[in-house]
């Protein structure tokens, strides 16, 4: 039975060529999650957007450190029914399950061997088989991590596991056997086995019926019933001639389609309903064997899907569409080159594991999103046009706004665009040719259109100054198409201008800090120049932004730089401006006044735009992720068709005050003009009111000339009142005078008022300015007794604060014996610990090494088949010779330990002999000092005894002598007895009272001399006294100075 030859269909179309994916290109970089030692935790810290870079949501790696690091390699991994849960095995035989919806993973088994093949059984939802290198096949529970059954019967490595829909039956298979299982009761039910010399590719369950599909290397292919296992079909032979060999094998979710491939760039699609062959797939010339195939699901295809991955001998994977034939997508390249794969049934992921042993997990909704960037309307593709611009450096200028409008992919809304026209001029831009003299008043009107539509469709850019400066050059670019104009503005402010308005109506920080960050990762020194003359963001990149480069640049240059604009990720347009200002460094650092930097931003200057447009592609590539302005900007997203999208990313509040002010101030020019128009036309009935009375006056003018007419007739009636007219005047003047007298007496009355008001307020004012200077002498004078008494308070809290210094020093001296004793208590303390911790810490290397000898004795036990165990035994011996050779260095870096303590307890027991002996000096000291201070004391009171002695036996011989003077007795007594002798006569009767009077005229003279002397001899003592005093004071401070305590801590 052979087929019909079908038609060849080369893989292609839009995408062809140019799927294939380099080592550079500027983008984030993916998010990396180690799992190391841990046996749980969460798979990313920061699940990255549709922005990821190709797609990768996480890179997952197993990591072992240690005396060697390494990373263990990933080999299989497998989805669940509903696609939400990934199960992965690494060669160590570590098996984990990684949660997707939780962002969780967990280690649900060692089985210590490698794993060959990975299937969740679709009946109970926590268990998964495995098959093991021992070629048995396990089935474990990812809850208890308990083994549920141990399978065995294969002689050669499982290289595929196919569980039933029902998830009752199970195929495993090998190259030389496929056997059927019973997952109820784990018993093997039937065995399928072929001759050698032929070998079994695959054999699978088909989807949705009770077939079985089996595969063998002779490219022939029968279908089996499942109940009866009887050959339903086998496939047709394939065209003869052809030299496909079938290796690998893919079919549709339906059952339906059945694709084949093998080492060649063919793929053989087969309607398993016809059993025919319907079309042969080419793939590119770089693929030449296929190593895997697998399809991608859809959750609205039925099961028919039409996304094919196919993974080639370059270790990347091409998702075709089956129909079309056209390279939608690929993921992996050269240098992270893809092993093997599998898709989610609910086709929202993709696992592969890579080359390095690493664990990549992809979105589909962000690969597709990344296809489906590449094609634009009108039937132009992105990186073609992007190849283009590389190699001319610009766009056509005859095709150059079609390029943009299918760049931008404006949706054309006419009725939006429209209704937005019909609610007329915004206020805001009412005189707008005030501001912005336009001579073109087409230019002007469009001009004011567009800001008007603009204002309408969102009202931050009616309050948003630098809107008409951004929204010029593109007006005057489509002046002939306002709709056109009006989409491409808002497109720009939508991709190109985002997260401008968050700190309206401030300029945005938050994109000029970005900018400042990129400048000062590569151009550190100019940044610093410019930092240094207070030239800030806001100077040298914010008039760059505001303006779109339509003041520095020339028409020509303009356009070429927004075809690179409008041609790559919004981030360029920040990286354009960065460019710009680093290649201006030259002229930059020459300038040092603010002025100069402001001019330079603001007019053309002489730069090749085809360096900053390059040095702009070099910043988005060689700029780190962590600073990269794409990871805070979102990707281009057009306007949506229909309606224009919500535009409400800026401050509202602040936006609407500014609206009410607005409004505010134009009803206050509405009333300004109503009133100015009022004034008109007062003036107008002014005018009006003129040329009547220059009408009346006319008339009375006429009225006048008649009235002379008549005059003359009555001149003789007017000469006789001409008397009576005479003596009225004369008493109209004599009024007059007395009016004026009365007038003038008022006056002088009024102004004598003034001047006696005038003195009546000056005295009050004296009075008051008296009163004043009293009550300032007075708080003056109690001013000065506050501050006597806080003197005298000041005074006595010194005093006692003194008291508080003695006590607190005797405190002090008295801790810092206690603080003495506690810190050699504490080093005698600590010396003992660290003593203790080395002979731990020897002991623990020790127990670490008997535990690592141990767990590599067993590993290498495990790991080793018999036919190796010489060469073990010899790599046993050189880890002998090794460790033993570690052992002598450790045995000599402890004797150098030991060495290094013994001097330094040596030198310790040195330093605390040393101490002791000054502590014993000081002692003797101090004890020496002591013993001087109480002779010195003892000398002191005997002096003084001495001296007072003197002065009392002086004293007593006084008053023997005179008789009179006891003042010294009595300061010995303690009693005072004056004129007590002097009151004492001589009873004899024999004295006159001549000899009486003289006597004691001589006694009185001789008391006041020896008064006077004694009282000097005593004055004399006491300073004798008080200099001995002042002598043993200063000579004890000599002996014994106070004692400085210096601040003290602790040190470890």
């Amino acid at each position: 039975m052979r087929a019909a030859p079908p038609a060849t269909v080369a893989v292609g179309g839009a995408l062809r060529g140019g799927g294939e994916r380099g080592s550079g290109g500027a983008g984030p970089r993916m998010e990396s999650s180690d799992l190391g030692g841990r046996q749980q935790g969460p798979i990313w810290h920061r699940k990255p957007g549709p922005a990821a870079r190709r797609g990768v949501i996480v890179n997952i790696i197993h990591s072992v450190k240690g005396y060697h690091s390494k990373t263990i390699r990933f080999l299989n991994v497998a989805f669940d029914s509903s696609g939400d849960s990934l199960l992965a095995g690494d060669h160590q035989g570590n098996i984990y399950v990684f949660d997707l919806n939780g962002n969780r993973f967990k280690l649900v088994q060692r089985t210590m061997q490698a794993c060959t093949a990975l299937a969740f059984n679709l009946r109970r939802k926590t268990e998964f088989l495995v098959a093991l290198a021992d070629y048995s096949i396990k089935c474990f529970d990812t809850e208890t991590k308990e083994l549920v059954s141990w399978m065995r019967g294969h002689d050669s490595s499982v290289s595929s596991i196919s569980v039933h829909g029902s998830g009752r039956y199970a195929i495993t298979t090998s190259t030389d056997t496929a056997q059927l299982w019973d997952l109820d009761t784990f018993q093997r039910k039937r065995k399928l086995n072929v001759r050698q010399s032929v070998g079994i590719q695959k054999v699978f369950f088909l989807p949705l019926s009770n077939t079985i599909l089996s595969c063998f290397k002779d490219n022939s292919v029968f279908a089996w019933e499942f109940d009866t296992l009887h050959c339903k079909y086998q496939l047709p032979t394939p065209v003869e001639g052809s030299v496909l060999l079938y290796k690998v094998f893919a079919v549709t979710r339906d059952g339906r389609i059945f694709v084949a491939g093998g080492k060649s760039n063919h793929l053989h699609l087969w309607c398993l309903e016809s059993r025919q062959l319907i079309r042969i797939i080419q793939m590119p010339a770089k693929v030449r064997a296929v190593r895997h195939l697998e399809f991608l699901p859809d959750s609205f295809d039925g099961g028919s899907n039409q996304i094919l991955g196919v993974l080639s001998q370059d270790n990347i994977m091409r998702f075709i569409h089956i129909e079309t034939c056209k390279l939608l997508f690929d993921i992996g390249s050269h240098e992270e080159g893809i092993s093997t794969a599998a898709t989610s049934p609910n086709g929202r992921y993709i696992a592969s594991v890579m080359e390095n042993g690493s664990l990549n997990l992809y979105s589909v909704q962000a690969l597709t999103q990344e296809g489906n960037k590449n094609e634009l309307p009108g039937g132009l593709n992105k990186k073609r046009l992007r190849a283009l611009l590389k190699g001319f450096g610009e766009y056509p200028a005859k095709y150059r706004m079609f390029v943009w409008r299918s760049l931008l992919q404006l949706p054309e809304n006419h009725l939006a665009f429209s209704s937005l026209i019909d609610k007329g001029t915004h206020s805001a831009f009412v005189n707008i040719q005030n501001e912005y003299p336009i001579k073109s008043r087409k230019l002007l009107r469009v001009l004011q259109r567009t800001l008007s539509a603009l204002a309408h469709w969102s009202a931050i850019f009616a309050e948003t100054p630098y809107i008409p400066l951004l929204a010029f050059p593109f007006v005057k670019l489509f002046q002939n198409n306002q709709l056109i104009c009006f989409e491409v503005v808002a497109t720009v402010v939508v991709n190109f201008c985002q997260h401008w308005f968050e700190y309206f109506p401030n300029p945005p920080v938050n994109v000029l800090s970005m900018m400042e960050n990129v400048l000062a990762h590569h151009d550190k020194e100019l940044l610093q120049h410019l930092i240094k003359h207070n030239v800030t963001s806001q100077v040298y990149a914010w008039p760059l932004l505001e303006t779109l480069f339509s003041e520095v640049l020339t028409r020509e240059e303009w356009l070429k730089v927004f075809d690179n604009i409008f041609s790559n990720h919004p981030t360029y347009f920040l990286m354009i401006v960065v460019a710009y200002i680093i290649c201006s460094r030259a002229p930059l650092l020459h300038c040092n006044q603010t002025g100069d930097f402001e001019y330079f931003f603001h007019h053309r200057n002489n730069l090749d735009i085809n360096v900053v447009i390059k040095e702009a592609y070099h910043l988005m590539e060689a700029t780190p992720l962590d600073i990269h302005p794409q990871r805070m900007l979102d990707d281009f997203i057009p306007l949506t068709k229909g309606q224009y999208p919500v535009f409400n990313k800026y401050p509202k509040f602040i936006v609407d005050y500014q609206t009410r002010e607005r409004e505010r101030i134009r009803q206050d020019e509405i009333e300004y003009l109503r009133e100015r128009q009022l004034a008109h036309e007062l003036e107008a009935k002014a005018q009006e009111q003129k040329a009547e009375d220059e009408a009346w006056y006319r008339k009375q003018e006429l009225l006048r000339e008649a009235e002379e007419q008549r005059r003359k007739m009555l001149l003789e009636e007017e000469e006789k009142l001409a008397e009576q007219r005479q003596r009225l005047a004369a008493v109209k003047r004599e009024l007059k005078v007395k009016e004026l007298q009365f007038l003038d007496a008022s006056r002088r009355r009024f102004l004598k008022y003034q001047q006696d008001q005038c003195q009546m307020e000056l005295k009050r004012l004296d009075d008051e300015i008296a009163r004043k200077a009293s009550m300032r002498e007075q708080e003056t004078a109690a001013t000065l007794q506050d501050v006597e008494l806080r003197r005298m308070e000041l005074e006595s809290q010194r005093q006692l604060f003194e008291q508080h210094l003695i006590k607190d020093q005797e405190a002090v001296t008295k801790q810092m014996k206690e603080e003495v004793d506690a810190r050699r208590r504490r080093v005698d303390l600590e010396d003992h610990l660290v003593q203790r911790l080395m002979e731990i810490d020897r002991e623990e290397k020790q127990k670490a090494d008997i535990v690592t000898e141990e767990n590599l004795a067993k590993a290498e036990q495990k790991r080793i088949e018999t036919d190796w165990r010489l060469q073990a035994l010899h790599k046993l011996r050189c880890d002998d010779q090794d460790r033993e050779k570690r052992y002598e260095e450790i045995a000599k870096l402890l004797h150098d330990n030991r060495v290094k303590e013994a001097e330094l307890l040596k030198a310790l027991r040195e330093a605390e002999e040393k101490k002791w002996e000054e502590v014993i000096q000081k002692k003797a000291q101090l004890e020496e000092e002591q013993k001087a201070a109480a002779a010195a004391n003892e000398h002191r009171k005997q002096f003084l005894e001495d001296k007072m002695n003197d002065a009392l036996e002086l004293a007593e011989k006084l008053q023997r002598e005179d008789g009179y003077f006891e003042r010294l007795r009595d300061l010995k007594a303690g009693r005072t007895e004056r004129g007590v002798e002097l009151q004492q006569v001589p009873r004899s009767g024999n004295i006159c009272l001549n000899d009486l009077s003289a006597s004691e005229s001589s006694s009185h003279m001789s008391l006041d001399r020896r008064r006077e002397e004694l009282a000097c001899q005593e004055r004399e003592l006491m300073a004798e006294v008080r200099r001995l005093r002042q002598k043993l004071t200063s000579q004890a401070r000599t002996r014994h100075p106070p004692t400085r305590f210096q601040a003290t801590k602790w040190t470890p």
